[in-house]
């Protein structure tokens, strides 16, 4: 029997910069399902998706409990490693976000998504403060004895239209991503990002395997490699695409 230990070795390993590990992000089981059906080799829950396929507004919107059922659902339709997005962290105090990575890790996860901005605005946490709450977070999985993924997303690039992202922003990434190795991150999460020399300078001196966002203007999945990206996150896209099947399908049907 494959353990949640196995599994969470298994995520890590998955993680090759130049091979990247491709999330087409669910929100439920049944997505869960589809997408593991297709052969990924890992499954990511996105907190937009599943925030409005259930009728809530991301941000923390939607209740944290309502979010471990559906994790625990996810958990028991695929066989592959689960990444749940934890937004930032479900609380103020480090505590808080160490209690939730803890449920998160009981109820069948490996791997999570920790963002450094503030969900009700999304301005920026002061990265020595968010380096603790990735240490609570690192320091709860150790304590379940769980070699948890704890992907760092740094919301830098969502500061600024993307006409205005330069390479001060991500030496700010960079800084950031330092601060959040040290505090125990496996990960650098770098949504919004969307130029290939900013996207490659970040593969190239980030000390943690880097994760890029499908964007509008994002460089392929074959570019995003040759630059070095680790993992490729498809975000609301999937979800977004589904529910515009259906309401061209309904619109169709109903004639």
């Amino acid at each position: 029997m494959t353990t949640q230990n196995d599994k969470a070795r298994l995520f890590h390993a998955l993680h090759v910069r130049g091979q990247p590990l491709v999330l087409f992000n669910a929100w439920d089981a049944g997505s869960a399902r589809a997408v593991a059906e297709a052969g990924a080799g890992a499954v990511a829950t996105g907190s937009w998706s599943v925030a409005a396929a259930n009728g809530f507004a991301d941000g923390e919107q939607m209740p944290f409990p309502f979010a471990l059922d559906n994790l625990r659902r996810i958990v028991a339709a695929v066989t592959q490693p689960v990444t749940i997005d934890l937004e930032s962290g479900y609380g103020e105090t480090p505590a808080h976000v160490a209690a939730t990575v803890a449920a998160a890790l009981e109820a069948g996860a490996v791997g999570c998504n920790l963002e450094d901005s503030f969900p009700a605005d999304g301005s920026l946490r002061d990265a020595a403060d968010q380096a603790v709450r990735l240490s609570a977070a690192r320091q709860a999985a150790d304590q379940a004895g769980t070699p948890l993924f704890i992907n760092a997303r740094t919301d830098v690039f969502f500061q600024r239209p993307a006409e205005a992202h330069d390479m001060g922003m991500v030496e700010e990434a960079l800084r950031r991503a330092r601060l959040y190795a040290d505090a125990g991150a496996s990960g650098l999460f770098v949504p919004g990002v969307i130029a290939e020399p900013l996207i490659a300078r970040l593969a190239d001196a980030s000390p943690l395997p880097l994760n890029i966002m499908v964007l509008p203007g994002v460089p392929g999945r074959a570019r995003l490699a040759e630059l070095g990206v680790a993992r490729i996150s498809h975000g609301p896209g999937p979800y977004r695409g589904a529910m515009q099947w259906l309401t061209e399908a309904a619109r169709a049907a109903m004639g």
